[in-house]
């Protein structure tokens, strides 16, 4: 019998790619559920084609049969349906963390794509996974491919993760040129396909940062033993090194569709000829290159959040939501990012919150959007 599934987030990029990925397994899978944002006409032509049992809009006016679930309380709906066994969670920012803590509750795989669900709650994230029976499966490409190397093996044997960045349009850029780049250079990443705002977080490296944090949850990892560096190529998506010295690399062509399969299919590998089959000699030279803390100063402020712990990570993840967001929509300059983050978090004179109920994660949440918005008109 096929597995249902839920996406949340089908009209985005990772929800999209979701959906291109089930095409081609209809056999293993079929589609139970599916959440827009505000994509009317594309959920419409989704919901045409898949015929799910639910289909959710958080935001906007509905067309037909979409109008069966509003509102953010439709993720929850999805993401819970008693048909779905796999949710999907492919929102981006804080909007995806409540699903995500339903769906474990209700014994649901989670292929989660939404990193700051871990980032803003991981101890209760991991709480939920543990009294309901859910389990969470990554779809980001560098914890899939961390997935992949440590599959099997003991965690006792780890000794450093290794992520890799692809240093986004400004690599080779100085902090100067940085601080001034345009909405639209931005927006031309050098080898992915992404959306606007996680586009913007790799061009700060905020979303490395992410990662960091969530890899430190998701494989129980301390954060001195989580290094970053720069790989251009976006070829090799992550390292981990075991206490021997040995070390695996999980490598591919970029594509979302990889980890995306492997988060549905974990632990087990199904064919697929739907992307492009590695070639060693078409990837070409492989270089790697140190991050470099002035051009990318939001990414050593949230590496700093990570240590502080207890609601950093989540005010840290809201001041950038933020801030991009004033960013792309040309009401701050891109230098401004990093420097609004820095004073929400109030590294060195505020002490973050304990983080241990949803309460206190959500309230942090809306105290650093407010101060972010503040300290943007200052």
């Amino acid at each position: 019998m096929s597995v249902g599934v839920a996406v949340l987030g089908s009209t985005g990029s990772i929800g999209r790619s979701t959906l291109q990925v089930l095409s081609r397994q209809r056999g293993r899978f079929r589609v139970v559920a599916i959440t827009g944002h505000s994509n009317t006409d594309l959920l419409t032509q989704q919901a045409a084609e898949w015929k799910p049992a639910f289909v959710g809009l958080v935001n906007g006016v509905g067309k037909g049969d979409e109008g069966r679930g509003k509102g953010t309380a439709c993720l929850v709906e999805a993401a819970t349906h008693p048909d779905v066994k796999i949710v999907v969670n492919g929102i981006v920012g804080a909007a995806g963390l409540e699903a995500t803590l339903a769906a474990l509750r209700a014994g649901k795989r989670v292929a989660l794509a939404n990193k700051e669900t871990l980032v803003m709650a991981g101890e209760l994230v991991a709480q939920a996974a543990r009294e309901g029976g859910g389990e969470i499966v990554p779809v980001d490409s560098e914890h899939s491919a961390v997935l992949q190397c440590v599959a099997g093996r003991q965690p006792a044997e780890l000794a450093r993760l290794i992520l890799t960045a692809s240093g986004g349009p400004f690599r080779t850029w100085g902090p100067e040129r940085v601080s001034r780049a345009t909405v639209a250079e931005a927006l031309k990443h050098p080898t992915w396909t992404m959306g606007k705002k996680i586009t913007v977080d790799s061009a700060t490296l905020v979303n490395k940062a992410l990662e960091v944090i969530e890899a430190h949850f998701l494989f129980d990892v301390p954060y001195t033993r989580v290094d970053v560096v720069i790989h251009p190529q976006s070829v090799i998506h992550g390292f981990v090194e075991f206490v021997d010295g040995s070390v695996l690399a999980q490598v591919g062509f970029p594509t979302m569709e990889l980890p995306i399969l492997y988060a549905l299919t974990y632990p087990d590998r199904v064919p697929d000829l739907g992307v492009r089959r590695f070639d060693p000699v078409a990837a070409g030279a492989l270089t790697f290159e140190p991050v470099q803390p002035d051009r990318f100063p939001a990414y050593v402020i949230g590496r700093e959040a990570a240590r502080l712990g207890g609601t950093a990570p989540a005010r840290f993840n809201a001041a950038n939501e933020i801030a991009v967001q004033l960013f792309l929509e040309e009401r701050i300059p891109f230098g401004r990012i990093a420097e609004i983050i820095e004073r929400v978090l109030g590294v060195g004179s505020r002490e973050p919150g304990a983080g241990a109920s949803l309460q206190d994660v959500l309230a942090a949440d809306a105290e650093a959007r407010r101060l972010a918005g503040e300290a943007a008109c200052s």
